[in-house]
């Protein structure tokens, strides 16, 4: 039985098999995203109560919030798709981390982005090097890092094993990000919600930063799967291109 499954997922490393199953996917998840985002900012900008020490301001947690989430998780399904194809060679596996790349590093620059405008009036400024700050502008320059490199070389097979490295070694920076606030004295305060412990806010701001953690977790789904897509065809485009020269030659 588990043989089985295995090989029936297994059939999805091909791309002529991705490419149908995301054709059924994308639209299921980017309706899902919308859905629940609308729902999320509704309750947590309209619904959720004042927060009696920050005021409104507080409020740009729903979007600051989950997109950290989203940037730590996304590095490492990056990473791991790309042991996966270092170790296996399975090419999907490439085509996925290169996928990932520009949506996690989207979501590290809108958590920099939401964090500065929400510390200005917390803390009084838009910028202080604080180790989760300093390490999460550190995990953008990673994603920065490794499409530039997949980029700067010519041959695919080499720009796919150096990137690779890359993302595997620059996952050391994640579980700095997230204890961070553990292991220092940091300026930045600590995690709202834990499964150990519950969470530290009302039921609504519960509900609107979960939905909104979803709702960026579907657009994920959908963003990459797409761009997964364009990837096969630009590759195969490149693939016939290269053939039909190699026959032009020989002829």
């Amino acid at each position: 039985m588990s043989a089985t499954r295995r090989i029936h997922w297994m059939k999805y490393a091909s791309a002529s098999n991705f490419y149908p199953l995301a054709n059924r996917l994308v639209p299921l998840f980017m309706g899902l995203a919308i859905a629940l985002a609308v729902i999320g900012l509704y309750i947590g900008f309209f619904v959720a109560p004042v927060d009696y020490q920050q005021g409104n301001s507080y409020r740009i947690m729903f979007l600051h919030v989950p997109a950290a989430w989203m940037s730590m998780f996304i590095y490492l399904l990056l990473a791991m798709y790309a042991i996966i194809s270092l170790v296996w060679r399975v090419k999907m596996a490439d085509i996925m981390a290169y996928s990932l790349a520009p949506t996690g590093a989207m979501f590290t620059f809108i958590a920099l982005l939401t964090g500065a405008l929400w510390g200005r009036p917390t803390w009084g400024t838009y910028w202080i090097w604080d180790a989760r700050l300093t390490s999460e502008l550190l995990l953008l320059f990673l994603y920065l890092g490794y499409m530039g490199l997949y980029s700067a070389i010519p041959d695919r097979q080499r720009a796919s094993r150096a990137a690779s490295f890359l993302a595997i070694v620059g996952v050391v920076n994640v579980p700095i990000i997230y204890f961070s606030v553990v292991w220092w004295n940091t300026l930045h305060q600590g995690s709202s919600f834990s499964v150990s412990e519950g969470a530290s806010m009302t039921s609504d701001m519960l509900s609107a930063l979960l939905l909104m953690a979803f709702a960026c977790w579907a657009y994920t789904i959908a963003v990459v799967l797409r761009r997964a897509q364009a990837v096969i065809l630009e590759r195969k485009k490149v693939a016939l291109w290269a053939s039909q020269i190699s026959k032009n030659k020989e002829a």
